[in-house]
């Protein structure tokens, strides 16, 4: 698996990466078949944002079946079971959902392995597997393809890392990285790296020297900086120091819940005067001491927007489409992901093993629709739902990646 040596189980990272915090709510039930994960695209609740097939960008998400994860191990390592967990209902859901863009997780994270290698041999696989699937995928690489594969009815996969560990200590890595078609890199993890301190180091350190060389080259060779998991001296810093827009792919709002992971208002308003995009996240961390469900994603994304103003806020859900058929089992498998984690030293503070992370009443294909659905319910208008489904994205991409 694609786990950086921390798990092995037969798919892409995003299970090692993704999770999160609190305690479940009482009673609140969880899961969905694929039968009905799938119908709910189609059902009549998933109103006027479908009606008018905006383009929708996830900033930060997946495109594998979660279902694939919870194989008995005896299964884990069955040829079957399909690369990085892209299978036949995998791509049905995605066609589902109206996603037009995703910006997927590849490379080095965490781990024993080589950042570099690791990192440029994840570019080749997933270059074969768009290739393997171009009926259904495309790869982006300008703002114009995600256009272009909204127009075909593809979805399109931006290939983007979630540290930037793998330029050891040579910043013009950063344009062979550019050359492979990377085009969104996150400065730092939850820890510290060479480039600067993550969400959960105290020192709060910032930006290092050679951080911003990496942030100088970044903008050199038009790929979009993340400064989604940095810490908070980090994001500023960077913020100060970067001559084009950033973006945060997917957190919350410290201010509505006050953890690492969620980002301040200061972080949020110096983003937007520069021209970024928040994209708000379908995790946990939007809430405390219980399970994070739609609601809390809308209250956070209503902060944003005060905050940052309706061109700067967009969606990262931090997960797949896909809806979890089986939730006993799922949640077993989190609590093996959350002690792992906590082993290697990656964990965020919230991250429990008695949560799931995601919001288990906005899972499934239909998950973009219904927020949509559920902001307009709070009155806000198709131009500002379109704008976050995707329009705020697609203009930050168009403008960082701009000469590509």
């Amino acid at each position: 698996m694609r786990d950086n040596g921390i798990l092995k189980r037969p798919f892409e990272r995003r299970g090692v990466i993704q999770l999160a915090a609190g305690t479940m709510t009482a009673g609140l039930a969880l899961g969905a078949t694929g039968a009905s994960a799938k119908a709910g695209a189609d059902s009549p609740t998933a109103g006027g944002a479908k009606g008018r097939k905006p383009i929708i960008i996830d900033g930060l998400g997946g495109i594998s079946n979660v279902n694939l994860r919870i194989l008995p191990e005896e299964k884990s390592g069955d040829p079957a079971v399909p690369d990085k967990g892209i299978d036949a209902r995998a791509l049905e859901d995605v066609k589902a959902s109206g996603m037009s863009a995703v910006n997927v997780t590849i490379g080095y994270v965490a781990g024993e392995m080589e950042p570099f290698e690791h990192s440029v041999r994840e570019v080749g696989q997933w270059d074969a597997l768009i290739r393997r699937n171009n009926d259904r995928l495309a790869k982006v690489l300008t703002a114009q393809d995600i256009r272009d594969a909204h127009g075909s009815g593809k979805a399109g996969v931006i290939l983007g890392f979630q540290n930037a560990a793998m330029m050891g200590d040579d910043a013009s890595r950063v344009e062979i990285f550019a050359n492979l078609g990377v085009r969104v890199i996150q400065l730092t993890y939850n820890v510290r790296n060479q480039i600067g301190d993550g969400s959960m180091v105290s020192e709060n350190r910032g930006l290092t020297e050679f951080g911003r060389e990496v942030v100088a080259q970044l903008n050199a060779n038009n790929i979009l900086v993340d400064l989604s998991h940095s810490g908070e001296r980090t994001c500023l810093d960077a913020l100060a120091a970067s001559k084009v827009p950033i973006a945060i792919t997917h957190t919350g709002c410290r201010a509505v819940t006050d953890l690492p992971r969620n980002k301040s208002d200061q972080e949020l308003k110096l983003l937007a005067d520069k021209g970024g995009v928040a994209g708000m996240y379908y995790m946990p961390f939007l809430a405390t001491g219980r399970q994070a469900l739609a609601a809390d994603l809308v209250a956070h994304m209503e902060h944003a927007i005060n905050v940052c103003g309706e061109d700067h806020v967009g969606i990262g859900s931090d997960g797949g489409v896909s809806a979890v058929d089986d939730m006993s089992a799922y949640r077993a498998m989190i609590r093996k992901e959350v002690a792992a984690r906590r082993a290697a030293g990656i964990g965020a503070k919230g991250e429990t093993a008695d949560i799931v992370p995601m919001l288990p009443d906005l899972q499934g294909p239909d998950k973009y629709w219904k927020l949509a659905d559920m902001l307009e319910s709070r009155g806000h208008k198709a131009a500002r739902i379109d704008k976050i489904l995707g329009g705020n994205f697609l203009r930050l991409m168009d403008d960082v990646w701009t000469g590509v």
